[in-house]
């Protein structure tokens, strides 16, 4: 049997793994969180699905005891967030085969991170479109339905192409999946509606919907995400479809900025849904921003085109993360205050 680890077993990662060990897989749940990890040894993994909670019983590991395994594994999901990448394959890389591939499941273009640790023909780069949260250990809310869960998985280069169908099978227990011949491409897709919807509603400390109906914001969402789709044509990748788009849908990069963002305010949201840069913050945490909105910014400075909107996004979170300044709604006309370029 494919032997599976879960690196980084969060809200997102903890209810994709519980999908999995449900289906009969032989998955190994890996957390840096120790009450998390001993809630799981002592009643399960609690999914809250929005049909009715399921609770399931799993294999948890802390991170220190990683080194206390010796089999190797053949897919390794990682869900850590995207500035642990680095280290995370490292930690991992030991108990790879020659076979195995390494699958991320996160923000940004943490696939590159991951090629340079474990090699590219063992990276599989992934999008995921699913909303959940967790704030007590051992108990996740998942917002989003298997059915209605969305992934895209593909090679980061040729030499593990074959392997692609594996991880989709796996992956498909927990929802839709997707083979994309161009990952880095829809990779970047993701990340142009991330750009939009992750900080901007975390400094207003609301709700995404919330934030969208706020004067201004869904505007200034739509902008951040319009420069996130000049900064991917500028990184030489393509507009492609994602969330289920059609290609008769991709437009020009202004147009479909907006539908991104529109597909998921429509499908992967509900009324009280939280980024997770929101959550981020209410546990005290550092935030994606920089492997976001800073690599929106990085690759148009390069391009030699301006990005006032993720940069200000940028300033302004750095502040919050500083303690200079408070999220919430009064932050509003500081949100849309964006200094013209110079």
């Amino acid at each position: 049997m494919t032997r599976i680890a879960v690196l980084g077993t969060g809200a997102q990662g903890a209810g994709i793994g519980a999908d999995l060990v449900r289906a009969g897989l032989d998955v190994t749940f890996i957390e840096q969180w120790p009450a998390h990890v001993e809630a799981m040894r002592e009643r399960g993994i609690e999914v809250r699905m929005p049909d009715g909670p399921e609770v399931t019983a799993v294999t948890a590991y802390h991170l220190c005891q990683v080194a206390e395994l010796r089999e190797p594994f053949d897919i390794v999901f990682v869900l850590v967030k995207a500035y642990d990448t680095r280290w995370a394959c490292e930690l991992i890389r030991p108990l790879l085969h020659d076979r195995s591939v390494v699958v991320g499941l996160q923000n940004g273009m943490s696939l590159d991170d991951m090629a340079d640790v474990v090699g590219p023909g063992r990276t599989i780069g992934a999008v995921i479109e699913m909303a959940s949260n967790m704030f007590e250990p051992g108990i996740v809310t998942r917002q989003t339905r298997r059915a209605d869960s969305w992934f895209a998985v593909g090679a980061y280069d040729d030499a593990a192409r074959d392997r692609e169908p594996a991880v989709q099978a796996a992956l498909s227990h927990a929802g839709t999946v997707d083979i994309a011949a161009d990952i880095r491409s829809s990779k970047w897709m993701k990340l142009v509606a991330n750009a939009g919807e992750l900080v901007p509603s975390a400094i207003l400390d609301v709700a995404l919907y919330d934030a969208v109906r706020m004067p201004g914001v869904h505007e200034f969402m739509i902008e951040c995400g319009k420069e996130a789709a000049r900064a991917a044509i500028a990184d030489g990748c393509r507009l492609v479809p994602i969330f289920g788009l059609t290609a008769e849908q991709v437009t020009g990069p202004d147009q479909y900025a907006a539908d991104l963002l529109g597909e998921v305010l429509d499908k992967y949201s509900l009324p009280d849904t939280r980024t997770t840069v929101l959550h981020d913050w209410m546990k005290g945490r550092h935030s994606e921003y920089r492997e976001v909105n800073g690599l929106v910014v990085d690759v148009l400075t390069r391009a030699g085109q301006p990005a006032p909107y993720n940069t200000h996004v940028i300033e302004v979170a750095q502040r919050i993360e500083a303690g200079e300044l408070t999220r919430g709604p009064h932050n509003l006309e500081l949100l849309l205050a964006v200094p013209a370029p110079v």
